[in-house]
This record gives C-alpha cells, sequence and structure tokens, in this order.
C-alpha cells in the first residue's frame, strides 16, 4: 500500500475546495475511500486537514482582501452588515459549524473579515471538522 493513492489526493483536493466559498463535497469521495480502505482513520485526517486548509483560505482572504471580496461575491453592505452582528453575537460557538452548507464559508470569511483570534480559529474550525467526519465515518470504521 502506497502512502497516498490519488485518491487520497482527490479527496485531499475535494475537501479543501468544499471548504471555500466554490460549491463542493467531499463526504461521499470519503465514504468511497473508507469502503476501500476498510476503515483507514487516515483518511479522515486527510478529507479534515484539506478542509481545514480551506477554512483557512477563506479564512485569509477575508482578513487581507474582503474589500475586494465581498464585491466580487456580490456582498451588500447590508449582508455584510447583518453577518458581523450575527458573528459578533454567536461568532465563538458558530465557529464549530463552519462545516455546514451554505453558512460556514461565510462564517470563515466574516470571521477573518472580523480579526478574530487565528489560533481560536484554527482550534474551533478543526474540532468541528473533525467531529463532522468521524460522525460520518462511523458506521465503517
Amino acid at each position: 500500500m502506497q502512502w497516498l493513492k490519488e485518491w487520497d489526493w482527490a479527496l485531499f483536493a475535494s475537501a479543501l475546495v468544499s471548504s471555500t466559498l466554490f460549491p463542493g463535497g467531499s463526504e461521499a469521495l470519503l465514504l468511497y475511500r473508507l469502503q476501500e480502505e476498510n476503515g483507514s482513520w487516515w483518511l479522515i485526517a486527510i478529507a479534515t486537514l484539506g478542509n481545514v486548509l480551506g477554512s483557512i483560505i477563506t479564512y485569509l482572504m477575508g482578513k487581507y482582501g474582503f474589500q475586494f471580496s465581498h464585491r466580487w461575491f456580490r456582498i451588500s453592505e447590508g449582508k455584510l452588515a447583518r453577518a458581523e452582528h450575527h458573528f459578533q453575537r454567536f461568532g465563538t460557538p458558530a465557529l464549530l459549524f463552519a462545516w455546514l452548507p451554505i453558512i460556514g464559508d461565510p462564517l470563515c470569511l466574516v470571521a477573518g473579515s472580523l480579526r478574530y483570534s487565528f489560533v481560536w480559529f484554527i482550534i474551533l474550525v478543526t474540532t468541528g471538522k473533525v467531529l463532522r467526519y468521524t460522525l460520518i465515518a462511523l458506521p465503517l470504521l
């Protein structure tokens, strides 16, 4: 068995893209690979690493380029103000749910634009994503 098969790179890339502002999903590929490898924990680590890295990219877009990215993604000033208000109200625990479709990526973007602590961002986002991938994979482990 090779250390990383090409499917593992595909899993990493799929997880990374799905956690940026681009649409995508890595769950089906993770389940397929888990069946193929008889439930390897290593695959959960690969998917989590890719997914967290994608969230970091989105965070950095918010932190260093939000003045450009919110125009590019057509986020109105009103929506931006509401997102910032909600993040300031629920931000810290909400980052545990950065894996959720539709709201997870904007959460990461707003966290960056508000210059939320990068260390806490990594801790909370990683915790949420590890738990999500583990729960998805549990039946196959």
